[in-house]
């Protein structure tokens, strides 16, 4: 059976240590599913941001095209694999995510834990998306630092 012209995996990216892991754990998938990887940096204007108008809006777009960028040199160094793409989505994360997964095979979020209890809990993109996707959900916690030696 043919795939889909649309199979891909989507990585929702923030720039956070557990949004470059799971640019690093989309890419071995996409790589054992034959498919390629989409990194999206997900942007919005601030709530009131007619006020930044005068200041000029386009740094919002900017900022999150270099973090994007960051993220995916941290996670791949220099030489972008061949599979993988970066995509800069204007729209919250939450719901850009949300619709992007109708046109994937796989979404992975990362998880910006708080360790203890609070570490239990997923963070709000990651939430929305494992309750709304349309497709599977990866969600990647942020490497852990080495425990120190007793």
């Amino acid at each position: 059976m043919a795939k889909a012209a649309e199979e891909k995996v989507i990585v929702g990216v923030d720039g956070s240590d557990a949004s470059i892991e799971a640019l690093r754990q989309g890419s071995r998938l996409a790589l054992a599913l034959g498919t390629r990887l989409e990194a999206w940096g997900c942007w919005e204007y601030p709530a009131g941001y007619e006020g930044y108008l005068a200041m000029g809006v386009e740094g919002f777009a900017r900022e999150a095209e270099e973090n994007l960028e960051h993220a995916l040199g941290e996670a791949f160094g220099p030489e972008r694999p061949r599979h993988v793409s970066a995509r800069l989505v204007h729209g919250s994360a939450r719901t850009s995510l949300v619709d992007g997964s109708r046109r994937a095979s796989l979404l992975v979020v990362g998880r910006r834990g708080h360790g203890g209890f609070a570490g239990l809990l997923l963070g709000s993109v990651s939430a929305a998306c494992v309750a709304h996707a349309h497709c599977p959900v990866l969600v990647v916690h942020s490497p852990r630092a080495e425990e120190p030696a007793s």
